[in-house]
C-alpha cells in the first residue's frame, strides 16, 4: 500500500519491537486497494551414462538459477543472500501471482515452498508511483515486519502495534490485511518499522510495499498472501541469510 498507519517510536528488546495500543488519531488508510534405464551388461557403450550418474543433474526442485528470472535480475540479488521470495505476476495488468521461496545451498536454489497471491489491482510497474495501484517491479531487500497481532516467531525484527489496523471503513473483507506485515524495502529506511513515513525518493514514488495477509483480490501495490503463507514467511525469513524478494509480471522478470 502507499498510504499507511503511521509509526510511534518503540524500543527494540531482543531483537524485536513491542509497541503499546496507539490512541485517538492514528491517520487512516488508504485502500489497499509465489530413471535411468537399467541393465546388466557393463560394457564401454555404458561408461558415459555411469559417468553422468556420479554427477546427478538436479531434482525437479533443485536449480542452478532461479527459474523464470533472467540474467539481469539474478545479477541484482546479492552474492550473500541464501533466501528468495520470487513474486510472479501472471501479466504486466494482473493482479494474480503466485509467491515461491526459494533457498540456496551452495551453488543451488531449492524451491521450498509455494502459494497463490495478489498483487496492486492494476498489474506491475517499472516507475512506481504513489496511487498508481500497481506494484514496482525489481530486486529488494527485506528486513522489517510487525503487525496487529503478536510475533507468531519471526526471524526479522517484528513491530507489534495497534497502528497497524486497518480503518473500519474499509470493507470487513480487508480489516485482517495487516494482522502480519512483512516490509518491502521500497522506497524506504531499513531496520524501522514497516509502517514508518519516511520516504527517501519522496512521497510521489509511494510506498509502503508490504508481504501482507490477503483479502482475495488485488492491493493497492503490496503482495498479499494467506495467514498460513505469512506465518511460514516471518518463521523462515533469517537476517543472517539476507533475504531479498524478486518480483514483478512473468514477461519483465525472464527479461
Amino acid at each position: 500500500m502507499d498510504d499507511m498507519p503511521k509509526s510511534t517510536t518503540r524500543p527494540r528488546h531482543g531483537g524485536r519491537r513491542t509497541a503499546s495500543a496507539v490512541g485517538a488519531g492514528v491517520a487512516a488508510l488508504a485502500l489497499l486497494a509465489g530413471c535411468g534405464s537399467g541393465g546388466a551388461d557393463r560394457s564401454a557403450a555404458d561408461e558415459p551414462r555411469r559417468a553422468a550418474s556420479a554427477h546427478p543433474s538436479p531434482s525437479p526442485t533443485e536449480f542452478r538459477r532461479i527459474p523464470g528470472i533472467g540474467e539481469r535480475l539474478h545479477d541484482e540479488i546479492p552474492s550473500a543472500t541464501r533466501q528468495v521470495v520470487a513474486v510472479y505476476g501472471e501479466d504486466e495488468d494482473s493482479a494474480e501471482a503466485t509467491v515461491v521461496l526459494y533457498t540456496r545451498h551452495g551453488d543451488t536454489w531449492s524451491r521450498e515452498r509455494r502459494w497463490p497471491a495478489h498483487n496492486g489491482k492494476r498489474g506491475w510497474t517499472a516507475d512506481h508511483h504513489e496511487n498508481d495501484k500497481r506494484s514496482p517491479i525489481g530486486v529488494f531487500t527485506l528486513s522489517d515486519a510487525g503487525g496487529v497481532l503478536p510475533d507468531p516467531g519471526a526471524k526479522l525484527p517484528y513491530t507489534r502495534s495497534d497502528a497497524f489496523a486497518a480503518p473500519r471503513h474499509w470493507p470487513r473483507t480487508h480489516w485482517h490485511d495487516f494482522d502480519h506485515v512483512i516490509a518491502i524495502d521500497y522506497n524506504r529506511v531499513k531496520g524501522t518499522p514497516p509502517n514508518d513515513p519516511t520516504r527517501p525518493l519522496g512521497r510521489e514514488k509511494g510506498g509502503s510495499i508490504w508481504l501482507h495477509m490477503d483479502h482475495g483480490s488485488g492491493t493497492s501495490g503490496c503482495v498479499s498472501v494467506s495467514k498460513a503463507a505469512m506465518e511460514h514467511l516471518l518463521r523462515t525469513l533469517d537476517p543472517a541469510k539476507h533475504p531479498v524478494v524478486v518480483m514483478g509480471d512473468k514477461a519483465s522478470l525472464a527479461s
